[in-house]
């Protein structure tokens, strides 16, 4: 008898195991966004197309896409309201700017500071990092991608493109979105991050 408990026990683990199934990803930035975007509370993908979610496709990891960029602060930046994909204007300001090297190339991109985001708790030293490149519209969403960032303690910053994300315009149109300064076009493929999201 203690057989058979054990053995039914054992069996509906299983199927309770079979049926949630894993986070997919390679690395941890990839699975952190495969669970956020599964989860109902945090995803922004519209229902149909997140009850047949499986996992978003990403550029294989590459190394050669983590690099160590100068930082050089420029403090006397003027507050201007960023373009969005919709009528909201937020204001930022440009903080810095990132020189780096790039498969021999030599690359400049600005960084900015949300001025309403770092009001809010945990935002206090919160940088946005939006680029272009050559990808877009082919493998990579058409509106470019974004990098999270924080403040360097010095005048270097890790800058790892392999966690370049989609604005959540990618997804869903409900969203407003900034829309990626020109002068932040990297004249190459950088393939690294999220790809393109197919909508169902």
């Amino acid at each position: 008898m203690k057989n058979l408990v054990l053995i039914v026990l054992l069996t509906s683990a299983l199927g309770c195991a079979q049926e949630k199934s894993p986070v997919l990803g390679d690395t941890d930035f990839q699975k952190e966004q495969n669970a956020k975007f599964k989860d109902a509370t945090t995803s922004p993908l519209k229902d149909k197309d997140r009850k047949v979610f499986n996992g978003l496709d990403f550029f294989e990891f590459d190394s050669t896409y983590v690099v160590i960029a100068s930082f050089k602060r420029t403090p006397n930046e003027k507050i201007f309201k960023m373009k969005t994909t919709t009528d909201r204007k937020p204001e930022y300001v440009k903080y810095g700017e990132l020189n780096f090297d790039l498969k021999g190339k030599n690359y400049t991109l600005n960084i900015y500071q949300n001025q309403g985001l770092i009001k809010k708790e945990g935002y206090e030293n919160y940088l946005f990092l939006p680029f272009l490149d050559e990808t877009n519209g082919i493998e990579s969403y058409g509106g470019g991608r974004y990098i999270d960032a924080r403040i360097p303690e010095g005048d270097t910053m890790l800058i790892d493109f392999n966690k370049a994300y989609n604005p959540y315009c990618a997804y869903n149109d409900k969203y407003s979105c900034p829309i990626v300064p020109r002068k932040n076009y990297l004249r190459m493929k950088l393939e690294a991050g999220v790809k393109a999201f197919k909508k169902h």
